[in-house]
């Protein structure tokens, strides 16, 4: 069942540990199938190393495992409920990358600060509040996408203009077209959020960069008359 899937999401997964954005166990890739409604995901606790195609657990929006020997991810709960809020996006990832996790663990968004931001998000890479105690003891990880979808609609945001989120003293969740997209763009958070600490470490008072600068470089790429790249 979706073996071609399985292995995009295997080659995701993999990713992550090229890119450099997980240690040990510390991340996960789902795509989601949106013809049958049914999600691809990491198994959970398994070595990168030593996983394989077939290791990848199929699983449908309520959580029930359809195919697969191993348990998947525990973030399971929280990517059902980024697909059921998010109809246009494809993939997701989650990672503990060092800079980007930083920035949760001081409950900061990710401030605009130059033109590579702006290249891959419009606007601030937000960062949504600590769950309650109450959030935490009940569903976790469900509680956990909630609490980040809140954050979306609160601010009005679209995740595909702005792939990405950090959560309170958590980490990092990026979303994409498919899995392999959501990787590049958490790829993408954790270079931008090594650069803005690296301003401020510079320029404490480093101010934001100008809203014109955001717009032309976000619009030249992704805007409806973009044209950087090549004709498809």
């Amino acid at each position: 069942m979706l073996e071609e899937l399985k292995r995009r999401v295997l080659q995701a997964n993999l990713q992550l540990v090229k890119n450099k954005l997980v240690l040990f166990t510390w991340g996960n890739v789902s795509e989601i199938d949106r013809a049958s409604g049914l999600i691809v995901i990491k198994p959970s606790g398994v070595s990168y190393d030593d996983m394989r195609a077939e290791d990848m657990v199929v699983v449908d929006l309520n959580g029930r495992v359809v195919e697969g020997d191993l348990r998947p991810s525990s973030d399971t709960p929280t990517h059902i409920e980024f697909y059921k809020a998010f109809g246009n996006i494809g993939g997701v990832t989650h990672t503990h990358s060092t800079f980007a996790t930083a920035w949760a663990q001081a409950g900061r968004d990710i401030p605009f600060y130059g033109t590579t931001h702006a290249d891959y998000f419009y606007g601030d890479i937000p960062c949504a509040r600590s769950l309650t105690q109450e959030e935490i003891e009940g569903e976790y990880e469900k509680n956990t996408g909630l609490v980040i979808i809140e954050r979306f609609h609160e601010s009005g945001l679209d995740p595909m203009e702005v792939p990405g989120v950090l959560i309170k003293s958590h980490g990092v969740f990026a979303f994409g077209k498919d899995g392999d997209n959501s990787v590049y763009n958490a790829t993408v958070i954790e270079e931008v959020a090594k650069m803005a600490f690296l301003t401020e470490q510079l320029n404490p008072d480093a101010p934001r960069a100008d809203q014109f600068m955001m717009e032309k470089h976000y619009l030249r790429k992704h805007g409806k008359n973009a044209y950087y790249g090549q004709k498809k």
